[in-house]
């Protein structure tokens, strides 16, 4: 039984490796099959920049993440002040 090589990728397929190579976690035929499907799909081009523009100012953000004593102290204060006024999560 042969197998084809399939070349034409659906939008979806198209979406989902564009946000696996901005991982580098795509393989050289999904890049293929994505940049012919770009060549053709402009929905899908706009996309892969829009993503690459977010991937990129991630990248180079200089945010800094709470520190794990800080979130529990965070979250005790939280809990405390939801008992106090008898409000549910």
């Amino acid at each position: 039984m042969s197998k084809k090589l399939k070349i034409g990728i659906p939008c979806s397929e198209a979406n989902c490796v564009c946000d696996k190579a901005q991982y580098d976690e795509s393989s050289f035929l999904e890049k293929i099959k994505l940049n012919i499907h770009l060549l053709y799909c402009k929905a899908c081009r706009k996309y892969s920049k829009t993503n690459s523009k977010l991937s990129s100012v991630i990248k180079h953000s200089k945010i800094t993440c709470m520190n794990k004593k800080d979130k529990e102290c965070l979250k005790k204060d939280f809990e405390k002040a939801i008992k106090e006024n008898n409000l549910e999560l």
